[in-house]
């Protein structure tokens, strides 16, 4: 089929499942995999759900965007990191930091509280060593029924995308920072 010309028979087969939960990856090097997230929070939201959104890296010193929209909207929304990891004084504290963070992670998801549960970041430590990714794989396999994971960040590990229903790769064409051109309130942060 050519995809220049529109579809005109439904493509979805009709031995279509229904679940109660999904797990979502987003990762890649390219930008919109936190945007993504945002919008199935948001989404999620829209239709009553309780939803957390918990950033693995940002500082909750940078006023951003997203934390202002995902808590005018009802979600509950912390960043659990300390900024970027070329700016740190401490790895040691940092890394310390990931696993506290991790820990409030598991209990908010094993809690069944929230239907979807968004961890943002949280790829990078799992490939830095940060945290264990096989205890993140099994806290996320065991979750209730009910509640929905997304995951992003660059790098993802095999197991993450393995145990991904739905899992994307964000790939950059281009970037406006390659022209030297920083991120821009509103569209990157």
């Amino acid at each position: 089929m050519n995809s220049d010309e529109p579809l005109m028979e439904d493509p979805r087969p009709d031995s279509l499942s229904t679940t109660e939960s999904l797990v979502v990856l987003h990762t890649g090097g390219g930008k919109g995999k936190t945007t993504a997230a945002l919008g199935t929070a948001m989404r999620a939201a829209g239709h009553g759900w309780n939803v957390a959104f918990l950033q693995f890296m940002k500082s909750a010193d940078w006023l951003t965007g997203e934390a202002k929209s995902c808590r005018d909207l009802g979600i509950y929304f912390e960043c659990l990191g300390d900024g970027f990891t070329w700016d740190s004084a401490d790895i040691d504290a940092d890394i310390a930091r990931s696993k506290d963070a991790w820990s409030k992670a598991r209990s908010l998801i094993s809690s069944g509280n929230h239907q979807l549960v968004v961890l943002d970041e949280l790829t990078y430590l799992c490939s830095w060593g940060w945290i264990d990714v096989e205890d993140v794989v099994t806290v996320i396999s065991n979750r209730p029924r009910h509640v929905s994971v997304v995951i992003t960040g660059r790098d993802a590990l095999p197991q993450l995308i393995s145990l991904a229903d739905t899992a994307s790769n964000s790939m950059s064409l281009h970037h406006a920072y390659d022209r030297g051109v920083a991120a821009l309130k509103g569209i990157d942060f």
